[in-house]
């Protein structure tokens, strides 16, 4: 299956378990991953035929920005959902990353990554 891709995107936002993050926020760093066939929109040249990557940024904007969880479970959860609702792909793999999380040690992030799937 064929992929469309988004990588590293950054938003600021105000998601996590702790009060200071919901107070302060943080950065938060987002892949995204879309498995759909393309062949049909490499042999028309035709953006009806695939996946607009300017709304798939835009939605997630949206659910990065403009709601509070406490999870990154629940965010990505969110997020794919959307996606599959929005979007005529197969599959979503989604990763949200946090490089500066308020707990202790040595790290260079901490995130989670799900796939989900149309049924």
């Amino acid at each position: 299956m064929d992929k469309i891709f988004l990588n590293q995107m950054r938003f600021y936002a105000y998601h996590g378990a702790y009060p200071e993050e919901n107070r302060l926020g943080q950065r938060f760093y987002v892949d995204v991953e879309m498995k759909m066939n393309l062949q049909p929109a490499a042999a028309t040249d035709d953006l009806e035929q695939t996946v607009n990557y300017g709304q798939v940024y835009e939605l997630i904007e949206r659910e990065m920005t403009q709601t509070k969880v406490k999870l990154l479970e629940t965010l990505a959860e969110r997020i794919a959902g959307r996606i599959l609702d929005h979007f005529p792909v197969e599959e979503v793999r989604l990763r949200v990353t946090k490089p500066d999380p308020p707990i202790p040690g040595h790290y260079d992030s901490v995130g989670v990554e799900i796939v989900r799937k149309r049924p």
